[in-house]
Order: C-alpha cells, then structure tokens, then sequence
C-alpha cells in the first residue's frame, strides 16, 4: 500500500547529519511509472538505495514490527492467516476512511522513518557516492523537500500505468484508477522535477538514461544542485 510510505509534517526523517556531505536524491512517480526499474539501475551502478516502499512492506510482512499495533487499532482480521499484513482489506479500508488512513500511518511512519534513517547512515558511510530515497508519495507529502537536493520523477502516460499495474498486481481498473487518484496528477510531478526519467520504451533505453543521470549526479559536490 503506497500509503504507507509518506510523511507527516511531524515524522520528517531526520537526514540533516548527512545533508552537505553526500548529495540526497529523491526518486519518485506515479504507480507503475518504473521506480524500482530505476531504482535498481541507480544500485547496479553505485548508488545507496533506501526504498520507503519496501521498507513499508517489511514492517507489514509476518513478524514485521507493525503487525501487532495494527491488530491492536485495526482487529485480527486485518492479518492474514500467515500473520502478515491483510493489504487487500486494509487497501479498501483506507479509500473509504480517510480516518483510518492516518491511524496506519501513525503506526508505520515512525517505523519508516526510523529504518530509513538507519540505512541512509550506513549507506553514507559505507562509502556509496550519493544516496537515493525511493519514497512514492514524495510530491504528495511535501516534506521531503527540505531534506533532498535533488528530485528525480519516472514519468509514462497513464495508461501504461494502469496496464502495468493490473498485470503486475492482479488488480482490476477500478481499483488502479482508485489509487491514481489518490496521489498526485503527474503535472505536479513534473513541475517539482530537476530530472525526469521518460520509462515507456525498452529496458536497454531505460538503462541510457539512468546512467547519464548517474553520471549528472556524480558531477554533484556536497549538495551544491543546479536545477535541469
């Protein structure tokens, strides 16, 4: 759930002992658009990787530390069978109460953010020539912006997003145009961007423009970031 991965004005990571010393570069877009494609260019070639989503997914997988305070606030039936989070069900709470959107992320936010920052120090210090926070409501949150220096959005028209989701996830167009709506229109992301990364052609394309952003990013010392 993509939900999970935003942050509140008051669970901002706190990055600010590595900003100055290691660029921190935010990499965002829609559903579908190709964050982890990306993302996973960016790591062959060097980068330190802190994927919010992933990390969300952790803490929601069996013995992950958010299963009990949800099974608390939420109920049992909010837990698979296997003990891990129940994100079909919690996925149509959330569209339908806004309320019990903000309880979850009261829960999972503070856990991101305390992994994150975890990660994002060991990264720094293991020597990785920038750090890229994979974070996809990055936009929509509006509290990343003070802490990235440089903001990267995957971007494909919106069709290919729902085909993509739909095959990947099993999930019906409904559902998928449910969850677009709920982040934000891609000409918001677009106006924030100092890169895009166009992924609708073929994995070899894809792979070119990723390194000539690794390459732009290289030449980036201690934050000193010029816009595209």
């Amino acid at each position: 759930m993509a939900s999970t991965t935003s942050n509140s004005p008051t669970e901002q990571p706190n990055l600010s002992t590595l900003k100055g010393h290691i660029p921190l570069v935010g990499l965002t877009g829609g559903i579908g658009s190709g964050k982890t494609a990306v993302s996973d260019l960016l790591a062959k070639l060097g980068a330190g990787i802190i994927d919010t989503d992933l990390l969300a997914h952790q803490i929601t997988a069996i013995g992950g530390a958010a299963i009990k305070p949800i099974q608390t606030e939420f109920g049992p039936e909010f837990i698979d069978p296997n003990g891990a989070l129940d994100r079909a069900k919690m996925r149509s709470l959330v569209f339908a109460k806004p309320e019990a959107r903000k309880v979850l992320e009261a829960i999972t936010h503070p856990l991101i953010r305390q992994e994150t920052v975890k990660q994002a120090i060991a990264l720094a210090q293991s020597g990785a020539p920038y750090l890229v926070f994979v974070v996809p409501l990055l936009v929509e949150s509006g509290n990343w912006f003070n802490t990235i220096d440089y903001l990267v959005v995957v971007d494909c028209p919106e069709e290919t997003q729902i085909a993509r989701v739909m095959q990947r996830s099993n999930l019906p167009r409904n559902e998928v145009l449910n969850i677009l709506r709920a982040q934000a229109q891609r000409t918001e992301r677009l106006s924030h961007a100092n890169a895009v990364i166009q992924n609708q052609g073929s994995l070899a394309e894809l792979a070119a423009e990723v390194l000539q952003l690794h390459q732009k990013i290289l030449q980036i010392n201690k934050g000193q970031l010029s816009s595209s």
